[in-house]
């Protein structure tokens, strides 16, 4: 299979679409999947000073040429815009200044929603995209709607749209008449450029008509060619403009009073704490940016969404760290870095002994960063480069004696280094070869981790095919956290090639990867499951313009084939399909997917390693599913989608009407241009589901002994005695999330998000697994039901008092409860009721952010 792909990328890379000649001349049945021209705007050198005021009454605006004639990009590609676009560029020693006329039928015809900053919502915006060394790969954005909400963005092949990337620039905005106007000022030290006299930037611009759902570009934008930056036209004009000093300090205070119900010895109640620290940015030089945070104080983000896990597998938690999110698109090639390991739970949190007559005092589930740094950036040949490093102290649990009352700590975690190494190389038509390396080393008698990849795309001239891959060699060595035995995966590796058509109405690719048994990324970054082999094959096939009723029509389908490594066995054969169009009208979206499994063998769910010997055999199921979302124009609006798994028949054991559900219905409510509501309810129901028994059997418990001594019997027939124990269970899930926002102007916003959050598991009969996938059904008699709810309250009020600089006060309230054996109910009403009666903690910060720039405060020359 390797050999195949070998070959066919070598014959690719020798066929006449991969060769540098002069492209062919373009026929009615490609326009389609060739770039559009290149336009040109220039811009204006001023000396006179522009007021930011919506305006544009500066005679120096009226001199400039200027970009007009947008090209619709949807609902319908193609058609120039019936309402004028006109934007102009000025540019003086410090900024980039940006002035836009959005005409209009009538002023009810400009829609004008107010949103927190970084949020889309039903309003008009002008955006502004700059690729500043015109690598045609990596790019900025800057938009700002008719209300002056501000979001910005940056562009790359690892992290596609970024609007977690902020900077400190300035916007006003007017309605004049029918029309709108925009005048932004983006200071050169947001963004990077190389020192050239003359500077050429790709360009392009965006506005959204909302009230006819309408997007347009100044350079089109065509959705059958792959990538964006690369359909971007060009600024041309800008000349003696150096790269400033970058550098600004972002000091912050913070106070925190939290409330803990649980009257435990020796603990307060109610505790407050005082914070100090800073964010420091200093442009290194016109190409680097060096971003580090100084006794971090995440305590203000969004909370975790808890869960009860039954999979295998951790728990992935989404990244709400800023420091963490901003700015971060090199970091994340490869997928090699999930910075959620970095502050992470401790390594020994779990795993702390006690004594006869000790209990647990204290307990941190949290890592301390002492500082975090990250440098990055890109030259004016196109390389990237990024280096991040962080530093955690060490961590220790309290165990108190219950009779002397003496204290002891007990190392969960040892002082951390975290470190990675980025080096992207942009080459052309969208291509790149990059190398990236994570490390983890610890203080003490534990085990460090290395782990170095290297990634390669390469598209032909014309970008419609392309070869990609990777390589990836993971290395551990040292001693199992708090034991004296050798860490079993030291060295591991992985690699991935694929092939494929990425341009054009039709799409298809070819795929095919390897995770050898002891491959383990997973102290930097997140893996699920090593010791794969995996072929997959997709094609796609999209009609983007308007037809019979709809806008435009997407379909796909897939096929993936998963073997174990080692041994080499069977895992999976997976069939899939779907599609999605907009109807023409009522902008209602909708979609459907099926899925057709044979029977498979999940070598994971036993939780015995190593991988191979024991696995639970899955009869073959078939799942349809489908969602519909309705226009977000309207003031109430709605979404939803559903699914159902149905499984066959198990030859083995009687085991009928295996079945899964899924619906979630959210529908949102826009009260005015201020106010508005959201509700999510998510329900999944498994009926009949089988797993393994979390906890497996306790030695400590009678009903559970006896049966060990059962299994044991094992011994008798030649094989080794494991307690494997698989239950036939019920769960339902349900998930509710109730969120409001009230933005008071474009620098104000009171955000309130409320979720609960049940599972309920009940078990029918147990079996025991045996080698090979045999289970035998075994009279076990202990109750293993159980009943976890969380409950969180976040409630933020945010104020940007100037650019760059904030207050936020946060409320944040937190319960779980995990209910076992005839504790465990099933009735929703009762679990809520339950969480709501639970004693929460309770959390009220506030926080003081102020940016300073060296640039603002450094003494005037006369």
């Amino acid at each position: 299979m390797l050999f195949f792909l070998l070959l066919a990328s070598l014959w690719l890379l020798a066929s006449p679409a991969f060769a540098q000649e002069p492209a062919p001349a373009v026929s009615a049945t490609t326009v389609a999947t060739t770039l559009a021209p290149k336009k040109q705007l220039q811009a204006v050198r001023i000396t006179e000073s522009i007021k930011l005021d919506g305006q544009l009454d500066e005679a120096a605006w009226q001199q400039a040429p200027i970009a007009t004639k947008f090209i619709q990009n949807r609902p319908n590609p193609g058609p120039p815009e019936k309402h004028a676009t006109e934007v102009r560029i000025l540019y003086d020693d410090a900024n980039l200044y940006i002035g836009a006329v959005m005409h209009d039928i009538s002023a009810d015809s400009i829609l004008r929603e107010l949103t927190p900053r970084d949020n889309f919502g039903n309003t008009d915006f002008i955006g502004i995209f700059l690729d500043t060394y015109q690598d045609k790969l990596n790019g900025y954005g800057f938009f700002v709607t008719t209300g002056g909400v501000q979001m910005d963005c940056r562009y790359s092949p690892a992290g596609g749209e970024d609007f977690n990337w902020n900077a400190v620039w300035d916007s006003r905005t007017a309605i004049k008449g029918t029309d709108w106007i925009a005048e932004m000022r983006i200071p050169y030290s947001a963004i990077r450029f190389s020192n050239q006299p003359e500077q050429q930037w790709g360009l392009n611009f965006m506005r959204q008509r909302k009230k006819e759902n309408q997007a347009f570009f100044w350079n089109e934008v065509k959705p059958a060619i792959d990538g964006f930056v690369n359909q971007w036209g060009v600024l041309q004009g800008v000349r003696d403009i150096k790269p400033p000093l970058r550098l600004s300090l972002t000091p912050y205070v913070s106070s925190y009073v939290n409330h803990n119900p649980l009257n435990e010895a020796g603990t307060r109640r109610t505790t407050t704490s005082f914070n100090g620290g800073a964010d420091i940015k200093w442009g290194i030089n016109e190409s680097f940016t060096l971003d580090a945070t100084l006794v971090p104080d995440f305590g203000q983000v969004q909370s975790d969404n808890q869960v009860l896990n039954l999979s295998p597998f951790e728990v992935q938690f989404n990244e709400n760290r800023q420091f963490f999110t901003e700015g971060t698109e090199l970091f994340n090639k490869g997928n090699l870095f999930y910075s959620r390991r970095v502050g992470a739970t401790p390594i020994g949190f779990y795993d702390v002994t006690l004594a006869d007559n000790e209990q647990l005092v204290r307990n941190p589930s949290d890592t301390r960063l002492l500082n975090a740094t990250k440098v990055s950036g890109r030259t004016s040949k196109g390389l990237g480069v990024g280096i991040f490093n962080a530093l955690s102290n060490d961590v220790y649990a309290t165990v108190r004696h219950t009779e002397t009352g003496q204290e002891r700590e007990v190392l969960t975690q040892p002082f951390s280094n975290y470190n990675i190494v980025v080096l992207d190389q942009s080459l052309k038509n969208n291509s790149y070869v990059s190398l990236i390396n994570t490390n983890v080393t610890r203080a003490g008698q534990t085990y460090d981790a290395n782990v170095t990849g290297g990634l390669f795309r390469f598209a032909n001239k014309k970008n419609s095919y392309a070869v990609d891959g990777r390589l990836v060699y993971s290395r551990r060595r040292g001693n199992v956290f708090g034991k004296q035995d050798q860490i079993d995966d030291q060295n591991g590796y992985k690699y991935l090639v694929g092939i494929g058509k990425i341009s054009g109405a039709f799409t298809w690719g070819f795929n095919q990867g390897i995770e050898s048994n002891t491959y383990n990324p997973n102290d930097l970054g997140i893996l699920f499951g090593n010791n794969n082999i995996s072929q997959s094959f997709y094609a796609n096939y999209n009609k983007y313009k308007p037809f019979w009723k709809v806008n435009n029509l997407y379909t796909w389908g897939n096929i993936t084939h998963t073997l174990l490594y080692k041994p080499t066995r069977y895992q999976d054969f997976n069939i899939s399909a779907g599609m999605n169009t907009t109807f023409t009208k009522s902008f209602l979206s909708a979609g459907f997917n099926v899925n057709f499994d044979p029977a498979k063998n999940d070598f994971y769910e036993p939780r015995i390693q190593p991988l191979g010997t024991y696995y639970v055999r899955v009869p073959g199921s078939t799942n349809v599913g489908g969602y519909f979302s309705t226009d977000y124009r309207k003031k109430l609006a709605w979404d939803a989608n559903g699914g159902v798994r149905v499984y066959g028949e198990d030859a083995r054991l009687d085991r009928s009407g295996r079945v899964g559900y899924g619906l979630s219905i959210s529908p949102r409510y826009r009260v005015n241009n201020k106010l508005n509501f959201r509700y999510s309810l998510d329900w999944n129901m498994s009926r009949n589901q089988i797993g393994f028994v979390n906890g497996g059997l306790d030695s400590g418990e009678p009903l559970d002994t006896a049966v060990i001594r059962t299994l044991g019997g094992d011994a008798l027939l030649g094989r080794d005695p494991v307690d494997v124990l698989l239950g036939r269970r019920q769960v339902v899930t349900v998930a509710s999330v109730v969120s409001g926002a009230y933005t008071f102007n474009n620098r104000m916003s009171l955000t309130l998000r409320l979720r609960h959050y049940t599972s309920n598991v009940r078990y029918k009969d147990f079996t025991h697994l045996r080698p090979g996938g045999e289970e035998t059904r075994i009279d076990y008699t202990r109750n293993r039901d159980n009943t976890y709810n969380a409950f969180n309250i976040d409630a933020v009020y945010s104020w940007w008092f100037a650019p760059g600089s904030q207050v936020s006060i946060v409320w944040k309230n937190a319960g779980t409860n995990f209910l076992q054996a005839n504790e465990a109910t099933p009735l929703y009403f009762n679990n809520l009721n339950n969480t709501i009666n639970t004693p929460h903690n309770n959390s009220v910060s506030v926080k003081i952010l102020y940016y300073l720039d060296y640039l603002a405060l450094r003494p005037k020359r006369v």
